[in-house]
């Protein structure tokens, strides 16, 4: 990693590592990819406003959430199938972020048992995609608490399948299907293919999604399975109420782009947000998070508001702080480190972002990220 200087530079070393389908699932963006590119683009828009000849020599970025401290304010965004970029890679994402300080969400596609990760990174947050069926929402909950989640992220922007050019392009679906293409790609990339996969058919069998639903889901390799999306479509805030009466530990709901929704879900009794296109991964065309921000934080006023999409540096974090969010969290970067380093490479990619934070700081002349406001960033005139 003596090459790593950012977080973008990870991603060639893990596009090199990476069979093209497993780098295309962590890169890519739906359709034509507007909103992925759309989502970086949006913090061009802004400008920082720096006070000089300030003391900043007792700054630090510890924040609290939810009555939890934390080393920094942004976190590990859910991405699934984190044990197919590297070996035990939903672990080692948690044990970096465990280490040092910052939130990590697993994400209900993930390919270890939740209950095995939270056993070795105490205090993790959960991503649930809730099934449709009542029934089914109240025994992926019971399932939770029992393995000592606390923070549960419902993410509501996903009622059906995303759409799959991107993805068929590099030989992705779920579950991957046995074919030539996606033997050469093993064949190419011998590294992965004995470090992660045959190492993790080794020690562990045939990966599957273990927190998709209750039960254990769909393996990752299938010729005839399709991914289970039943009773996604017919999702609504009657779900999340249903949710609510179950769940005793905080509620937070992903995927709001708009005040009237984040209204909907503090009545519903969510205890935060996050605001979030999926990373342009779902719907192509969708606003940027950072440019609704605002009018969310406004419209849903006692709501712990935070965000994620496009974070890439020290100074996307303040942005987006600027316009109201508590905490930001990012999730390719991340994954792409782990992809091309495992858990040193994911320690390595908090430190660059918590370093580039703290050198931000002093050039504004803050001594904490909840100082900068409104006031300290503007719009760039065009």
């Amino acid at each position: 990693m003596k090459n790593i200087y950012n977080l973008e530079d990870f991603r060639g070393l893990a596009r090199q590592r990476l069979p093209a389908s497993m780098y295309a699932y962590i890169a890519n963006g739906a359709e034509d990819e507007l909103s992925l590119r759309w989502n970086r683009a949006a913090f061009e828009d802004y400008e920082f406003i720096p006070r000089m000849l300030v003391d900043v020599s007792a700054r630090t970025q510890h924040i609290e959430l939810f009555g939890q401290r934390y080393a920094s304010p942004f976190g590990i965004a859910p991405v699934g199938l984190g044990a197919m970029y590297h070996f035990d890679g939903d672990v080692a994402l948690a044990r970096a972020a465990h280490a040092h300080g910052i939130p990590y969400v697993l994400s209900g596609a993930s390919l270890t048992r939740l209950e095995k990760v939270a056993a070795a990174a105490p205090g993790i947050w959960f991503q649930a995609y809730l099934p449709g069926d009542p029934r089914e929402v109240q025994r992926l909950l019971d399932r939770a608490a029992a393995a000592g989640i606390t923070n549960l992220v419902i993410t509501v922007d996903i009622p059906v399948s995303v759409s799959p050019d991107r993805y068929a392009r590099f030989g992705f679906s779920s579950p991957l299907r046995p074919s030539l293409d996606m033997l050469w790609q093993g064949i190419t990339h011998p590294r992965w293919t004995i470090g992660t996969f045959l190492r993790t058919l080794a020690q562990h069998g045939m990966p599957h999604l273990e927190n998709w639903r209750a039960d254990r889901g769909n393996p990752v390799l299938s010729s005839t399975l399709q991914k289970d999306v039943r009773n996604r479509d017919n999702f609504t805030w009657d779900h999340i109420r249903v949710a609510r009466s179950h769940w005793q530990g905080r509620l937070i709901i992903k995927g709001i782009m708009c005040g009237a929704d984040a209204v909907q879900a503090r009545e519903a009794g969510a205890d935060g947000i996050i605001v979030s296109n999926h990373g342009g991964r779902q719907a192509d065309s969708v606003a940027t998070p950072l440019s609704v921000l605002a009018e969310v934080v406004d419209a849903a006023p006692g709501l712990v508001v935070m965000m994620d999409g496009g974070i890439r540096r020290g100074a996307d974090v303040l942005k987006a702080l600027a316009l109201g969010a508590r905490c930001v969290f990012a999730g390719r970067p991340f994954n792409l480190a782990l992809a091309a380093a495992g858990q040193p490479g994911v320690e390595t990619a908090i430190a660059l972002l918590r370093d580039e934070l703290q050198r931000n700081l002093a050039l504004l002349g803050l001594n904490h990220p909840y100082e900068i406001g409104p006031t300290r960033l503007r719009r760039r005139a065009r």
